[in-house]
């Protein structure tokens, strides 16, 4: 059994912040690949489901970006995992938008979700880093990270969002190049 995470803040005003991106990404495996009914467990919304052979609980924190850890420790703990079962999907800055790279392990760059997970369990966990891109200035990060997507990033962002979805099932077997391959291949071809 896996426990894939997707960070973000609960709440329909931050929906489409680009923070919120690891929530999208849960949203689109959880359609794709039939999942069961979302749950109230964890201080989150958890999902069940299968990829390909492999059990995959998908687990929402709604304790707001900076306290993950405390939902992910919760349902770890429930189901007797270590960090070698989870993976965490979230935006990044110092990816180009819409590009996707998978990382174990490592530290924080200044990711309030991944600090508090971090904090909870340690830095050894898979990471499913969902590029955002840079505004350019360390100052209009934050404003960055807690706005919209733009319009004219609606179908880049869908194609990425669609592309992990279709590709999950690497992810699930722990083939993290061919996943990252496979997602780069999906979205040259759109």
């Amino acid at each position: 059994m896996q426990l894939w995470v997707g960070l973000g803040n609960p709440g329909p005003q931050y929906a489409l912040h680009r923070h919120n991106v690891g929530f999208m990404a849960l949203d689109v495996i959880a359609d794709l690949h039939r999942f069961g009914p979302v749950q109230k467990k964890f201080q989150g919304w958890l999902q069940e489901g299968r990829i390909g052979g492999d059990k995959v609980l998908l687990l929402k924190p709604a304790t707001f970006m900076n306290e993950s850890g405390r939902s992910v420790g919760e349902a770890l703990r429930f189901y007797k995992l270590d960090t070698g079962a989870l993976t965490v999907f979230h935006d990044e800055l110092d990816l180009l938008p819409f590009k996707v790279k998978v990382k174990q392990g490592g530290g924080t760059a200044g990711h309030n979700g991944l600090r508090s997970i971090d904090q909870h369990l340690g830095p050894d966990f898979r990471r499913v880093r969902l590029g955002i891109g840079h505004p350019g200035h360390k100052d209009r990060v934050t404003g960055h990270v807690l706005g919209n997507f733009a319009k004219t990033e609606q179908d880049d962002l869908t194609d990425m969002l669609g592309a992990v979805a279709t590709e999950a099932e690497w992810l699930a077997r722990r083939d993290d190049v061919r996943f990252m391959n496979d997602v780069a291949l999906r979205q040259q071809d759109r």
